[in-house]
């Protein structure tokens, strides 16, 4: 076998068209193998290679023999002391951390981990690893892109569906039988066609970085569904790949991205760079560990022995380590340049600023995306939060950020379910966009990621379906989940056959999707929730690989009208600028003119005065947003304009007349939905009208000039036209049949 010394950089294994260099950074290695396999079954390698170069700490060598499609791991050779640190043992076969495709999964077996099973950690295990470990693959990058190019959807202006990519396709009956649960199945007609209908503008996939299934899972014949158990931050998972074609997971992701944008639909992937799935330091030794343990993972400062761990996966990657930063943001940077997708969620992303131990919205993590000129022009989207201490960070992470906006879930949750201290002050700010968590460092609406239901916790229906988590299924006896869910079942627990629940709880999920799309910020949809899925209750799915969590097509009548109702209010969205600002309300008469861009209206129709704002809660409120005093310009400088948006709520359980406020009389208040009677039809109403506002409802109205014959007599494409303000007046009046 031909070795050449080769190069330090890039990191992996990077093929040239002639030969193939491999790289591997390790610090305190004393000698690192490259180990080669001839098949995925081989339990042992046809050739074992020193890298013959050492540069910066990085181990390299170039093999003009070698070509794409390579099986090949390594064996790193060094101190094994664990109490300083150091977990070096060469008879386990690692994983690439630079790993581009996974050419075989890990399967379990004890000679995986560093030392013997059933002794302690500071145990030195000699069994070979080879015939169990994961194997790397070289990769051809090569892939034709045609025209892609990356949709770029204005923050203000984006739809977020967030899915699996086996969850969402399984059990789709247009999809092809061999795509389903597969990157392919993403971008199949139907489920482009399904995204498109809804209005989505990106789709955030659970993570597809390669992962691991936990060993205590699979002995109870469960998997990590989620994914949020990483191994391979360069590689897609292997699962998602249809074995109709031989393209690889590479091939087939490319593709799918390249189908999504051509809907225009953008690509985020949920990350997961908090933790790694080797665990505690009782965990098995994959890659980072036995690579370099000291320098890649955050070790206790009193016992090098132990790790640090903010995620409660039992270990945390050294962010104060300029290789592991380097590593994350090589990551990061190939799967938007080689990858093309669009943006991150970054997962428990208050782990990933600390540097020591305390939060530090300015660390070095931060800093480098800012600078980037790759990372900084892509949609970047925090959790904000993490298990540690001081790790709650919603409205603190830096100009260029979004948070998903936990404080706006549980607020809009206690709203409709008529539990907490809802006052208005609170209750308008979220409707309004989260000033108070957003603007005092420069950031816009936009920066809040608003939901009611995320992959983790009920789905809608199960929100208002369930007082309490229902998670036998995961046989943990119920322990695992959350238990404050702020739910309510509506008056009864589960499934039931009285059909004044069941009403209710269709208008309490019409609640929830009209609060989403009438809040100031990004909103985003649990995939599965315009279908009225559930999970049985279950709040925690992270290992069901199952119909509990994949999405259940087959509709009948009652969940084919909660998906066009969503597909409605998605409409209005999208359809009126008022609802997509780019910058805070200043909720004051514009200009001196009277009209304010945002106005607050009691039951009356009067503005609300210091009593109502000050009140310890608050069941019923208006919200009128003035579309001819938006204050915006679009991309051209020219002034945006639309019709001016009243919205009621009432979370109160009875009735409430709301009389509407003024408006210039060639006007008129017409009713675009009314969650308490989906069938509603456009309705009009005058200024000083009461209008019945039925118990836990919301109603939304438009302002339109007045018509010589009303909405109903026109065709369907005339209705399409009014409804998204493109007929003018003269092509209103058509005669009556």
């Amino acid at each position: 076998m031909r070795v050449w010394p080769g190069q330090p950089y890039p990191l992996g294994a990077t093929w040239d068209g002639a030969g193939v260099n491999f790289a591997l950074f390790s610090e305190h290695a004393t000698r690192v193998e490259l180990c080669l396999f001839d098949a995925v079954e081989s339990t042992k390698e046809t050739h074992r290679v020193p890298l013959p170069e050492r540069t910066d700490l990085v181990w390299h060598g170039y093999f003009p023999d070698l070509v794409p499609g390579q099986l090949y791991g390594y064996r790193v050779h060094g101190p094994y002391d664990p109490a300083q640190g150091h977990r070096f043992n060469p008879n386990k076969l690692l994983l690439d951390p630079y790993a581009k495709l996974i050419g075989r999964r890990l399967h379990w077996d004890d000679s995986v981990f560093g030392y013997p099973i059933g002794g302690d950690d500071l145990g030195f295990d000699e069994r070979d690893s080879a015939p169990f470990a994961p194997l790397a693959r070289v990769i051809d990058p090569a892939f034709t892109w045609g025209d892609d190019r990356p949709p770029r959807t204005p923050w203000h202006k984006t739809l977020i569906y967030e899915a699996h990519v086996k969850g969402l396709t399984m059990r789709h009956p247009e999809v092809p039988e061999h795509l389903r649960g597969t990157y392919a199945g993403v971008a199949s007609e139907p489920i482009l066609r399904h995204l498109t209908e809804l209005g989505v503008t990106a789709i955030e996939l659970l993570p597809v970085h390669h992962h691991v299934d936990d060993r205590y899972l699979e002995d109870k014949g469960l998997v990590n569904y989620w994914g949020y158990n990483t191994l391979a931050f360069f590689a897609p998972h292997s699962a998602y790949v249809t074995t109709a074609t031989s393209r690889d997971a590479v091939q087939q992701f490319k593709t799918m991205v390249r189908g999504l944008h051509s809907a225009g639909i953008e690509v985020i992937l949920d990350v997961v760079y908090n933790h790694t799935a080797e665990g505690n330091q009782n965990g098995p030794t994959l890659s980072w560990r036995g690579i370099d343990n000291a320098s890649y993972y955050m070790l206790s400062p009193e016992d090098r022995r132990y790790y640090m761990d903010f995620t409660g996966c039992g270990n945390v990657p050294n962010m104060s380590h300029p290789r592991v930063l380097q590593m994350i943001m090589d990551s990061l940077r190939y799967w938007v340049t080689e990858m093309h997708v669009d943006g991150f969620r970054f997962d428990l992303a208050s782990t990933l600023a600390r540097e020591l131990y305390e939060v530090n919205r300015l660390g070095s993590f931060f800093d480098i995306i800012h600078q980037d000129p790759v990372l900084s022009q892509v949609k970047l989207i925090a959790e904000p939060w993490d298990v540690g201490p001081g790790g709650y960070m919603v409205g603190n992470f830096p100009p260029g950020w979004a948070e998903w906006n936990g404080i706006y879930r549980d607020e809009i949750r206690d709203f409709w379910r008529g539990a907490g201290d809802a006052t208005a002050n609170e209750l308008a700010t979220r409707l309004s966009g989260s000033s108070d968590l957003y603007q005092s460092d420069g950031r816009k609406p936009y920066a809040s990621v608003n939901f009611i239901t995320c992959h983790d916790g009920f789905s809608l229906r199960d929100l208002v379906s369930y007082n309490e988590k229902h998670n036998e299924a995961n046989h943990e006896d119920n322990r695992d989940g959350a238990d404050d869910n702020r739910s309510w079942n509506c008056g009864a627990e589960g499934p039931t056959d009285d059909p004044a629940i069941n009403a209710l709880r269709a208008q309490q999920m019409r609640n929830f999707i009209a609060t989403l799309f009438l809040s100031q910020g990004v909103p985003m949809l649990l995939a599965g929730d315009e279908l009225m899925h559930t999970q049985g209750g279950n709040n925690n799915t992270y290992c069901q690989d199952s119909e509990i969590a994949w999405l259940d097509w087959d509709l009948d009548d009652d969940r084919r009208a909660f998906l066009d109702f969503v597909k409605l209010a998605s409409r209005v969205w999208r359809t009126h600028p008022v609802l997509q600002r780019r910058n805070f309300f200043k909720g004051r008469p514009i200009r001196g003119e009277d009209i304010k861009d945002i106005s607050w209206l009691e039951p009356s129709g009067e503005e609300m005065g210091d009593e109502s704002w000050n009140a310890g809660y608050v069941r019923c409120l208006g919200m009128r947003l003035a579309g001819d005093a938006i204050g915006e310009t679009d991309e051209r400088g020219d002034p945006i304009v639309c019709e001016t948006i009243l919205a009621l709520f009432n979370a109160h359980w009875e009735p409430v007349p709301f009389t509407l406020p003024p408006h210039p009389p060639e006007r008129h208040w017409e009713v675009l939905f009314d969650t308490a009677d989906p069938e509603l039809q456009l309705n009009s109403f005058d200024e000083g009208q009461e209008y019945d506002l039925k118990g836990r409802s919301v109603v939304v109205l438009r302002l339109r000039d007045r018509v010589e014959h009303p909405p109903e007599l026109l065709t369907a494409a005339q209705s399409e036209r009014l409804f998204e303000g493109r007929m003018d007046l003269s092509e209103r009046r058509i005669p009556r049949p």
